[in-house]
């Protein structure tokens, strides 16, 4: 009679234990979905548009009043720089080359950007010719 008593209470708190378990893990699950997930969407959502907003301004830029370049002599890259400038190339005398980035609101460089600013101020910058062979 002891046995069966003490086998029915193990039996009793194991199906607490997984009652318990599936039970919080539903109002978790709930709590989430109800609290958090919108703010996430929302959070995603905004950067999504920052991102394409910034990606269509860096290829306006060049159209805008006040940028300081020629935008016949602006050529757009993408990445890593958004532009690489040749100025007095509308006259056909290209006095110098001007690498620029766009950047708009508190964006600021990112490290693959920097090295490539770090190179150019460096003066690690050559012209080099690559031949097709017939």
């Amino acid at each position: 009679m002891e046995i069966i008593t003490i086998l029915v209470v193990s039996g009793i708190i194991l199906v607490s234990i997984i009652v318990g378990y599936f039970l919080g893990k539903f109002i978790t699950n709930k709590y989430w979905e109800r609290n958090l997930v919108p703010e996430i969407r929302e959070d995603a959502i905004k950067r999504s548009r920052s991102v394409l907003t910034g990606k269509f301004s860096e290829q306006l830029a060049p159209y805008l009043p006040n940028f300081p370049y020629d935008p016949t002599e602006a050529r757009f890259i993408g990445s890593p720089i958004d532009f690489i400038v040749f100025k007095g190339n509308k006259e056909r005398n290209t006095e110098e080359v001007i690498f620029v980035e766009v950047k708009s609101g508190n964006s600021n460089l990112s490290s693959s950007e920097r090295k490539v600013r770090d190179a150019i101020e460096n003066k690690k910058v050559r012209w080099e010719i690559y031949k097709i062979e017939d």
